[in-house]
């Protein structure tokens, strides 16, 4: 199995900020080449509605576990509640209503699977290729996982281990912070 490093750049309570993050990182891709996963856990059923609105062949099961009801077995998740969920390789529109939908209870990690990020050559960065290239936004969540509830946001950006963190560096600087020194490591 491979692996990257998930360096986090920005955790903020501002959600409109950890977007604009987002985007401005996304910038730095082909994002017409962009596939994003959503997962998450809901614990409403407002939330529940708008969620799937926006993906509605969502997969899901009950976070007591999945013979406590599941997407798989046609069981109605308002009467799974709280339900973990799961949706793989939709478009890139798809991931701000998403985020939008999810309500303040809600913790849930977005990530947008990236063509490459592109060489920045006035940096000395090189380009790095899409089995390394992602980006996560994890929602009221400090890891990619959602293992650490949190008031506040966290954007982290994807790069293989060996990669150094030069590129790491200057897309906090792109951002308008100073990179921290946060890292969690993500499987492939």
């Amino acid at each position: 199995m491979s692996n990257s490093y998930a360096s986090a750049i920005l955790t903020t309570a501002d959600l409109s900020e950890a977007i604009r993050a987002v985007r401005t990182l996304l910038s730095w891709t082909d994002t017409d080449k962009v596939g994003v996963d959503f997962e998450g856990r809901i614990r409403s059923p407002d939330t529940l509605t708008r969620v799937r609105h926006v993906l509605p062949d969502l997969v899901w099961w009950a976070s007591a576990g999945s013979e406590h009801g599941s997407s798989e077995t046609g069981d109605d998740p308002v009467d799974c509640l709280p339900i973990q969920v799961f949706d793989w390789c939709r478009p890139l529109d798809r991931a701000e209503p998403f985020i939008e939908a999810l309500g303040p209870e809600s913790v849930a990690a977005i990530r947008w699977d990236l063509d490459a990020w592109h060489a920045v050559p006035e940096a000395g960065l090189e380009e790095v290729h899409e089995k390394y290239a992602y980006l996560t936004l994890s929602v009221h969540s400090l890891d990619l996982y959602q293992d650490e509830p949190s008031q506040d946001h966290t954007v982290h950006v994807h790069d293989r281990y060996d990669a150094g963190v030069e590129r790491v560096h200057w897309f906090a600087e792109q951002v308008g912070v100073r990179f921290t020194g946060r890292v969690q490591g993500a499987p492939l």
